[in-house]
């Protein structure tokens, strides 16, 4: 992959071989961004976890105090008075079965996050292999499936973000813009690694926080000490 000259420019600002402090590994992204948009600012950490055992997967969820600056479209698969309590809660789209062949057979996905009440999710299994691909398979680790439609729907609103392993056991989330100050990036950053060391497998022999690093959408990765973690 080739890159640009502001790219180039941007990679002197950083010391590969240093592990910076938050504070300044925040304050070097926002510097090394460089694109014309508002870029996301996102953390990549590598676990020493193997996510093929079971008891070694992680799977949670998270509100970021400043939210992620990006507005989330919100689906909620629901039946009876859900209906409307999650349309008064702000969901985007609410509906059941009926949404199903839209979602299977024209391939409608204009939505970042799926909620289910645990009665509907017999329907939404049907979605699997259209859902589950992309990481939109609602799941109660994540809060995604719950009789509390309001809750859900508040928290996705103002900045829950979901963290997994993907098959590098590495997690890859959002934790704002690069239009957010530095106090902002910081506190998303510390609710954010708060959560994930509280999820440290019990069954992980071994160092858990192989590495951290923080990158904007296209600037280049500033490692941050995991000393603190």
């Amino acid at each position: 992959m080739k890159h640009g000259k502001k790219y180039a420019e941007a990679v002197k600002l950083v010391d590969r071989t240093v592990q910076y402090d938050t504070a300044e590994a925040i304050a070097l992204v926002k510097k090394t961004a460089t694109a014309k948009f508002d870029e996301t600012v996102e953390a990549h950490i590598k676990t020493g976890c193997d996510g093929r055992h079971a008891e070694q997967q992680i799977r949670g969820a998270v509100v970021l105090p400043n939210g992620t600056g990006k507005s989330v479209k919100v689906l909620v698969f629901a039946k009876g008075e859900k209906l409307s309590e999650a349309e008064a809660a702000g969901a985007d789209y609410v509906g059941g079965e009926e949404l199903i062949p839209r979602i299977q057979n024209e391939g409608w996905l204009d939505f970042d996050v799926v909620v289910a009440t645990p009665d509907m999710m017999g329907v939404v299994g049907r979605l699997g292999k259209v859902l589950g691909p992309k990481g939109l398979m609602p799941n109660p680790k994540a809060g995604t499936v719950t009789m509390d439609v309001t809750k859900a729907v508040n928290d996705i609103k103002a900045g829950k973000i979901e963290y997994r392993l993907d098959k590098a056991n590495i997690i890859h989330v959002p934790v704002g813009k690069v239009s957010f100050d530095e106090a902002k990036l910081q506190e998303n950053f510390d609710a954010l690694m708060e959560a994930i060391v509280k999820a440290k497998p019990s069954a992980l022999k071994g160092q858990y926080l192989k590495s951290i690093t923080l990158a904007t959408t296209m600037g280049p990765g500033v490692r941050v000490s995991t000393a603190k973690y």
